[in-house]
C-alpha cells in the first residue's frame, strides 16, 4: 500500500512538471508572435513615412495654353439694299480667259519678281478696311479669308514655285506666334506682394495687318510672235511681314506664302478695288492687276542673271538698285520696239 502511495505521487510531480513546459513553451510561442507582428507594422508604418516624405508635391493644375488664332473681323451682311442701285454685277462677275499662247509662237520670255510697297500714293487701294458685305476690303485680309474658306491653296516660302501646301494654322502661327507663359504677381493672394506669391498668365498676340506694308509679285512677260504682242502674266503674290525685334526696331521682311495668281482671279473678279476719285466707278481686283494700276519697282529678273541672285545680292546701293530694275523695264521695253520697222 506504501508503494502505491509513493508511485501515485511521482505521477502526479511528474504530470505537474509536463503541464508547467507546456505552458512555458505556449507562452514563448505567443510572445513571439506578438514581437514580430510588432516588427512587421513597425517596418511597415517606417516605410509609409518615408514614402510620404520622399514623395514630392505634385502641382496637378495646368494652365491651358489656347491655339492661335486670327482675328479677321466678322462678316456681317447688310439686310438692306445698301446702295442707291441694285448692285448685282459684282456677284456675277467673272474673269476673263487668258488668251492661250502656243510654246511656239513665244519667241521671247523673261521672268520678273516685282515689289509693291503700299505706303505709295498709287498703292493706296491695298490698304483700304472699310466693311462690306464680303468682309474687310483691305487685300491681305481678302488673301487670309479665301485661304481659311479653302477657296485658295497657300503654298510655302521654301520656294516660288508652288512646290509645298502651307496649312493655314502654320500661317496663323507665322503671324501671331505661340502663346507664352509668363509669372506675374498673384494679387489676390498676396495683396501687398510681401509674400512673393506668384501665378501663370498666358499672352496671346493679336495679328496686326498694318505689319504688312509689301507685297511681291511673280509675273512671266512672253511676246507672241503670232498676234506680234507682248503679254505679261502673273503668277504669283506673296504678302511680305515686317519682323521687329524685341526693341520694336525694324529687322527684316520676309514673305509669309505665295498664291497661285490664276487660282486667285474669280475670287479678285468679286472684289472691287478702292477708288479715291470716284466711289461708284470703281473696278475689281483682278482688273487692277490686269490693267497694271499698282506701282511697283523689279527686285529680280532672269536678265543678265546666271547666278540667279536679287538685284540686292550684287547691288548694295538702295537708289542704284532702282536704277538696275529700270535698266531691265527698259531693256524688255527696246526688245519689242526693235522687232517693228518704220
Amino acid at each position: 500500500m506504501r508503494n502505491r502511495i509513493i508511485q501515485f505521487c511521482l505521477l502526479v510531480a511528474v504530470l505537474a512538471v509536463a503541464g508547467t513546459d507546456v505552458q512555458a513553451q505556449a507562452k514563448r510561442t505567443a510572445k513571439k508572435k506578438t514581437t514580430t507582428k510588432k516588427t512587421t507594422t513597425n517596418k511597415n508604418n517606417t516605410s509609409d513615412a518615408a514614402a510620404t516624405i520622399a514623395a514630392p508635391a505634385k502641382d496637378t493644375v495646368k494652365p491651358v495654353i489656347p491655339e492661335p488664332e486670327l482675328d479677321l473681323g466678322t462678316i456681317r451682311k447688310s439686310l438692306r439694299n445698301d446702295n442707291a442701285i441694285e448692285r448685282n454685277l459684282v456677284k456675277e462677275r467673272t474673269p476673263l480667259n487668258y488668251e492661250h499662247i502656243r510654246e511656239d509662237d513665244a519667241v521671247y520670255r523673261q521672268r520678273i519678281w516685282r515689289e509693291i510697297d503700299v505706303r505709295e500714293k498709287m498703292n493706296l487701294p491695298f490698304v483700304y478696311k472699310a466693311e462690306d458685305d464680303n468682309g474687310n476690303q483691305r487685300f491681305v485680309i481678302i488673301l487670309l479669308n479665301a485661304i481659311k474658306s479653302g477657296e485658295v491653296t497657300a503654298f510655302s516660302t521654301v520656294d516660288d514655285r508652288f512646290t509645298t501646301p502651307l496649312p493655314y494654322k502654320d500661317i496663323t502661327k507665322k503671324l501671331v506666334g505661340e502663346p507664352t507663359i509668363i509669372q506675374v504677381p498673384d494679387w489676390t493672394k498676396d495683396p501687398d506682394g510681401s509674400k512673393g506669391i506668384l501665378k501663370d498668365s498666358i499672352i496671346v498676340n493679336e495679328f496686326d495687318p498694318n505689319k504688312i506694308q509689301k507685297f511681291w509679285v511673280k509675273e512671266d512677260v512672253v511676246f507672241d510672235k503670232e498676234s506680234s504682242r507682248l503679254y505679261t502674266r502673273i503668277l504669283g503674290i506673296a504678302p511680305m511681314q515686317t519682323i521687329e525685334n524685341p526693341d520694336g526696331s525694324f529687322r527684316a521682311v520676309t514673305p509669309l506664302f505665295w498664291i497661285y495668281y490664276p487660282d486667285l482671279r474669280p475670287l479678285l473678279a468679286r472684289f472691287e478695288a478702292y477708288n479715291g476719285k470716284n466711289y461708284g466707278a470703281r473696278m475689281s481686283w483682278e482688273e487692277l492687276f490686269e490693267s497694271r494700276m499698282f506701282a511697283s519697282r523689279i527686285i529680280k529678273s532672269t536678265i543678265e542673271n546666271p547666278n540667279d541672285l536679287y538685284i540686292e545680292g550684287y547691288v548694295k546701293d538702295p537708289i542704284l538698285r532702282l536704277l538696275e530694275g529700270e535698266n531691265m523695264k527698259e531693256k524688255i521695253f527696246n526688245y519689242e520696239q526693235d522687232l517693228w520697222s518704220y
